[in-house]
């Protein structure tokens, strides 16, 4: 299990965890969204483009 806080968002993922590959993010201890990650599809809730620039920088920081 992987968890990345910033700003003021939480990042949570598992690496063995069922397909497809997908992100839960967490804002006050509240879920925000679920993104698959490959192809990249919003799963349930909605993102802005606050939570959108975290997780391209976490992608491409090879984080997640």
């Amino acid at each position: 299990m992987g968890r990345i806080k910033r700003g003021g968002y939480i990042f949570e993922f598992w690496k063995g965890d069922h397909n497809p590959p997908h992100v839960h993010v967490y804002k006050d201890n509240q879920p925000v969204v679920k993104i698959q990650l490959n192809p990249v599809k919003i799963i349930y809730g909605e993102v802005n483009i606050k939570v959108f620039y975290i997780l391209r920088d976490l992608i491409r920081e090879g984080k997640i």
